[in-house]
């Protein structure tokens, strides 16, 4: 398992429960991933006042609830502790070798066709796996704009963004409108000289709260409810509305295409109060002068850029993990198509609670590797890919920050077809008797390219 936050945690729990040994390889000195504040690993985006954007009732993990003390939208603090709490309840800390950075993660095909997977570490050390399970998460490597480096200023990413005390008197200008954008602006801007928000695309702000309750608590009732997405839409919007008013009003375009959602809960009074002005995206910069494409231009002292991130995969190579557009070639977004017994956790946007989406997949890994199961045919799931991959640049214009995006029960509800279909296939190929050695070890009703017949297994897949 590369990566101990939440996905990695999450995977391992369920591996851990089913019956395999389970080793966990984390680059910093603790559990917890991106809810690890000044993780020593250098590879969390948490800054000082972060909270989840989900309420704690929808976020937790279906089996272990956060604290009935923990806030209606837990702070990065409360975070780390019940992930910390979650991985010593299921014996996973113990398990978990820290301060070790994953280089690579390498396939090694033996006789007979079987596959297992050879880690290599920082530290020189390498160790061989049957199974090797990738979670080391998407927010780490910041996708910097072209016209960054003209600017003279203080220049930094969101993903770099820790306090607001270190902007106190500044003119600073913030790039997006996404979930950190909103943040950051509001953090900055009841100290800082003067805060602008450049906004290229159209925006909804949604509000955390509606009569007291979080709105993805009504969100998701309507999903498990089965409301078609476009009524749950339509329900935000009206909400959006009746809170917010047009996001015209407050300098926002309307969006043109679908869009990942946003929320927060002061900034538009923020804006209401002129303490965060909007303006259009940028159309050039020099030195401190940005100008808008509105045609207005300021000087500033600081750019942030809340650009988002480039999908990083470095322990596996192209050969393995081709990623093309921040699209990696993975089945439902876990299962590359060619290697058995690896497998990507997390690497997904999910629309509603990321947890839940960590947990559909790692079951269906155990599904996977439980050896009741059998994936499709490799040319059925790289057309799979295919479509999905078409469908989501129909419906996000192509947007590559739109890469990763997942409704969420629709997702869930995916995943649950499938290993019901995969069961099916592995009853078809066994016909009352076991399934073949070179289907068992591909984890697929053909086998691997490549692969001999009939050679004696030394070990199980197991």
């Amino acid at each position: 398992m590369v990566g101990a936050g939440p996905a990695g945690l999450c995977a391992a729990k369920y591996m851990l429960k089913a019956g395999f040994e389970v080793t966990l390889y984390e680059a910093g000195s603790a559990v917890g991933g991106l809810w690890f504040y000044e993780n020593d690993s250098g590879m969390s985006s948490a800054y000082k006042t972060l909270h989840i954007n989900t309420d704690k009732y929808i976020t937790q993990f279906e089996d272990f609830p956060l604290p009935p003390t923990a806030s209606a939208f837990p702070h990065h603090t409360e975070m780390r502790a019940y992930l910390q709490s979650y991985a010593d309840t299921f014996g996973l800390t113990e398990r978990t070798q820290f301060n070790t950075l994953v280089t690579n993660v390498e396939p090694v095909v033996e006789d007979g066709g079987r596959v297992r997977w050879r880690i290599h570490d920082a530290q020189g050390g390498t160790r061989e796996y049957d199974i090797a399970i990738v979670a080391n998460g998407h927010l780490s490597k910041p996708r910097t704009p072209e016209f960054a480096k003209d600017f003279t200023g203080e220049y930094l990413h969101s993903h770099y963004y820790r306090d607001p005390a270190d902007f106190v008197d500044k003119r600073i200008c913030i790039v997006g409108a996404g979930n950190s954008a909103c943040d950051i602006a509001a953090d900055v801007c009841v100290t800082a000289e003067r805060t602008v928000m450049a906004v290229r695309s159209g925006v909804v702000i949604v509000p955390k709260l509606v009569l007291g309750v979080p709105i993805t608590r009504i969100t998701t009732k309507l999903m498990r409810m089965h409301a078609p997405p476009a009524v749950i839409q339509r329900v935000t919007k009206l909400i959006t509305r009746v809170v917010h008013g047009d996001m015209q009003r407050w300098g926002f375009k309307k969006p043109d295409r679908a869009t990942h959602p946003t929320s927060h809960a002061t900034l538009i009074n923020h804006i209401a109060y002129r303490r965060v002005a909007v303006k259009p995206g940028i159309k050039k910069i020099v030195g401190r002068l940005i100008e808008f494409e509105d045609g207005t231009a300021e000087e500033f002292d600081t750019l942030i850029a809340a650009t988002g991130y480039t999908v990083d995969l470095p322990m596996l190579s192209e050969r393995v993990l081709p990623v093309n557009d921040e699209w990696a070639q993975l089945y439902k977004r876990v299962v590359p198509v060619d290697w058995p017994g690896l497998y990507v956790i997390g690497l997904i946007q999910y629309v509603g609670p990321l947890f839940k989406s960590f947990e559909a997949q790692s079951k269906w890994v155990v599904e996977i590797e439980s050896g009741r199961y059998l994936l499709p045919e490799r040319q059925v799931m790289r057309d799979a890919n295919a479509a999905k991959q078409e469908q989501n640049r129909r419906q996000f214009h192509g947007s590559p920050r739109h890469a990763l995006e997942e409704p969420a029960l629709p997702y869930q509800k995916d995943l649950k077809r499938e290993v019901a279909a995969g069961r099916l296939r592995w009853q078809r190929a066994a016909k009352g008797g076991a399934v073949p050695r070179e289907l068992a070890l591909a984890r697929c009703v053909e086998p691997r390219p490549g692969s001999a017949v009939g050679v004696p297994e030394e070990s199980s897949v197991r």
